[in-house]
């Protein structure tokens, strides 16, 4: 038939930064709601077959206490949000070389992707449901995942705190001459709070694009610009889906800026080279795991909601060996056996930005049929049902900077350069190699963003 394919795009967006206040949107008390209150009702509904829980899934129920004031449901999603982030982590790790830095949200990916599960069927949602490990939430229905998405939202995004923010905002752009399925863009607009905007994709796709760019610009303090690269839509793309994620934070504890030397930073290829290093000594969760061979401390933001975890290999580990064991389980354990020390800390002052196609690295874990024009099922986005929609594309884009006073960039700090003398027989955090980080939501352990930084000169 003549029917030429549509497309989807999937842009998942974030920066780890930034000023914004979300828009109010028409369901107020979505936090406050009950599921009955929400009128979720997908196109189509993946069951689970049952099955016997795999390892580490669901084996030690007295171990795992669910934090206090959290829907057991939400804190399930969390968990499985975890898996996704450390799994995806390490296929865009072996993308890379293991000299270079790495900054992502898993979490604005999942939520982006949750966003074009309302409109799927057949095994195009299977995999949805399996990639994202959402089938690992005992109550098995993707049609309540949604509901949970927004209860979770509300726990990481309406805490109310002065001194750190963390802003989400999403939208769906669409094709105008189209007519998109009511209780997709209802769900949209409730859940994840993403207004249809529509916009002349077939004959202005250029336009287009410097529209959405603007708009998540505008939404990240002018950081993240040019997400969706030239050609990255086409008079084919029928709608493009966008998740941003801007956190700002401030130390609770912060690094004297006096304190700050030119230090040496030993590269995993073997080179060095001098970068601005923070110190100082406080008090701190902190453990050293030997039998894993790394160092784990958490440097809390003001109001103690949300925290820095870095993982530092022993001197002599290669940060990839740590990289090849990590799982989600591990990484718990290592925050749950964390202890408060006084502890002498030095940190390199760092600013990374990433950006890579989501695509590839979904599709090695298992999300082919959304991506492929002859398999995907998409029925339940456009009015008509039509069948030949498919996510032609998904761009991912990230900034964090780390200084002084937090994760927020201040006047230029001069830097002296002088020896320094380490302190004899006290326990030391020396981020002089490279080194993996994890902001996160404490009380949940959402990971929000993770990375690594393996070059900060």
């Amino acid at each position: 038939s003549g029917s030429r394919t549509m497309r989807l795009l999937v842009v998942c967006l974030l920066s780890v930064w930034g000023l914004a206040v979300p828009e109010r949107y028409t369901v107020e008390d979505i936090c406050t709601a009950k599921p009955r209150n929400i009128p979720v009702n997908p196109i189509c509904i993946y069951r689970n077959p049952e099955k016997k829980p795999q390892e580490g899934e669901g084996q030690e129920p007295a171990k795992d206490k669910l934090p206090e004031s959290t829907n057991p449901r939400v804190w399930e999603l969390s968990k499985a949000n975890s898996r996704f982030a450390v799994i995806f982590y390490k296929y865009l790790a072996d993308s890379k070389d293991n000299g270079e830095n790495i900054f992502m949200s898993p979490l604005s990916i999942s939520t982006a992707f949750a966003m074009t599960k309302l409109g799927a069927c057949g095994s195009t949602l299977q995999q949805l449901m399996e990639v994202f490990r959402f089938d690992t939430i005992s109550e098995k229905t993707s049609d309540q995942i949604h509901f949970f998405f927004a209860k979770l939202n509300c726990r990481l995004y309406k805490k109310a705190n002065k001194s750190s923010e963390l802003v989400s905002a999403n939208r769906l752009f669409g094709e105008k001459s189209l007519v998109f399925n009511e209780t997709y863009q209802n769900i949209s607009e409730i859940v994840y709070g993403a207004k249809l905007w529509p916009l002349n994709f077939k004959e202005k796709p250029e336009l287009s694009r410097q529209i959405i760019n603007e708009w998540v610009a505008n939404k990240t303090e002018k950081r993240i610009t040019e997400v969706i690269p030239e050609s990255g839509i086409d008079d084919l793309t029928v709608l493009v889906l966008v998740n941003t994620i801007y956190f700002k934070g401030h130390w609770k504890s912060q690094f004297p800026a006096p304190n700050t030397k030119l230090d040496i930073f030993h590269k995993a290829n073997g080179e060095t080279c001098k970068v601005p290093t923070m110190y100082q000594e406080s008090k701190f969760h902190y453990v050293f795991i030997p039998q894993d061979k790394v160092q784990v401390l958490e440097l809390p933001y003001k109001g103690d909601d949300i925290t820095m975890v870095l993982v530092l290999p022993s001197a002599g580990t290669p940060l990839e060996e740590v990289e090849r064991d990590l799982t989600s389980e591990k990484l718990q354990g290592w925050i749950d056996s964390m202890k408060e020390v006084s502890l002498f800390v030095y940190l390199p002052r760092f600013h990374v930005e990433d950006s890579f196609s989501v695509k590839e690295k979904l599709r090695k874990m298992g999300l082919e049929d959304l991506f492929s024009p002859e398999n995907a099922r998409l029925p339940g986005i456009i009015a008509e049902g039509r069948t030949d929609l498919y996510v032609s594309e998904a761009f991912h884009k990230a900034f964090l900077e780390v200084n002084e006073e937090g994760s927020e960039a201040s006047a230029a700090t001069a830097v002296t350069i002088s020896g320094r003398s380490f302190p004899m027989n006290r326990k030391i955090f020396n981020a002089n190699r490279p080194f993996l980080l994890f902001i996160r939501e404490a009380a949940l352990n959402t990971i929000i963003f993770m990375g690594r930084i393996a070059d900060p000169c």
